[in-house]
């Protein structure tokens, strides 16, 4: 069984969902599988600008996001949408075109929408015929992320699917999987010996802020408000902001820039704030850690926001200095700490990448 999995460089995760998955399918199965960046099978300068221009936009220019994500979403317009994009994906990545003509995959499964057009349209004449998984990577879910010839779709959550349906996707053609998270999420870990580990204080209510990829957010505000709580910034590629909050040599705080065991860090932590992405929230969920959300980006983000709370998941909207009350609430109340566990606990899925591999038949 030949499996291909695509993922593409924008944001850190349609990449970690690729990984996870990849990482599942080598350790359970004999498969013969590949992991690739679409990216890497466009042009020098595409690879360049197209991470480029997304984190420009979603960093200074959010509402312009905003409003094409919006945008792309009327369902009149979608008929277009997609037939641009088919010319300009025959343009942009022709050599991946060529790849998967060449090796004709028996699966291939994408995280990002980027490859799902491609990979349809090849199948609509009939030059391969791989089956096409599509892993939604959010909460909620936009119309580009549909193509035609899509044999499944495999969701966070059953908001998700209702969401497709809506959209005219038999009822079928979706799974309702969670977003893939690395195993190593879920294996516990006494969390007093991670904290030694990390550098921590084991004996102390522990916040962790994870600002993304791209290092966004207040979180020189953030921590002015949290004096005295032990606190832990993961800053991804944003290694100035690390920089400059490890400068100030608080021993309360420590930062990091982009760390390999985000798992380590979750499960040493009490409570997370954190961007809104489908990974971070996932890896969350499976860790058992309440969140509070900052800084979402208009369009997928707000709209995971907007789907956690149906579940009573996160909490959002709140100004810095709220997040240092809702903080100290948490650290002086294990009921109330304990009740967002719960709500945590039953829409986590620690099984994801497992119920994905079982949809190769």
């Amino acid at each position: 069984m030949k499996i291909l999995i695509v993922h593409a460089t924008a944001g850190a995760g349609h990449s970690k969902a690729a990984e996870a998955i990849f990482n599942g399918m080598k350790k359970h199965t004999s498969y013969d599988v590949r992991c690739v960046d679409i990216l890497d099978y466009t042009s020098p300068f595409y690879k360049d600008i197209y991470p480029k221009t997304y984190a420009l936009l979603i960093s200074h220019f959010s509402w312009a996001w905003g409003f094409f994500f919006w945008l792309a979403d009327i369902p009149i317009l979608l008929p277009l949408v997609q037939l641009v994009r088919r010319f300009f994906n025959s343009q942009s990545a022709k050599a991946f075109y060529a790849f998967l003509e060449k090796e004709n995959f028996d699966y291939i499964f994408t995280t990002h929408f980027f490859s799902n057009e491609i990979v349809s349209a090849l199948k609509e004449q009939k030059k391969i015929t791989s089956k096409l998984v599509c892993v939604i990577t959010d909460y909620d879910v936009h119309s580009i992320w549909l193509a035609k010839k899509v044999d499944c779709y495999a969701v966070a959550c059953a908001y998700t699917k209702k969401k497709l349906e809506s959209f005219g996707v038999p009822e079928g053609k979706i799974s309702i999987t969670g977003i893939p998270t690395d195993e190593k999420f879920s294996a516990g870990q006494d969390r007093s010996a991670l904290r030694t580990k990390l550098g921590l204080d084991p004996a102390l209510f522990t916040v962790l802020i994870a600002t993304g990829s791209f290092g966004m957010g207040p979180i020189e505000e953030i921590l002015g408000y949290l004096q005295g709580i032990q606190t832990v910034v993961i800053c991804g590629r944003n290694q100035k902001l690390a920089d400059k909050i490890s400068s100030k040599k608080n021993n309360k705080v420590k930062a990091c820039g982009f760390v390999n065991n985000m798992h380590e860090y979750m499960m040493a932590s009490d409570v997370l704030i954190t961007k809104p992405g489908g990974l971070s929230i996932s890896e969350a969920l499976v860790v058992g850690l309440p969140l509070i959300f900052f800084s979402a980006i208009p369009g997928q983000e707000t709209n995971n926001v907007k789907v956690l709370k149906t579940f009573g998941v996160g909490i959002s909207g709140l100004k810095t200095y709220e997040m240092a009350q809702e903080i100290k609430t948490f650290s002086a109340s294990q009921e109330y700490l304990q009740d967002a566990k719960d709500k945590v606990k039953k829409i986590a899925r620690p099984n994801s990448v497992c119920d994905i591999i079982k949809l190769v038949v």
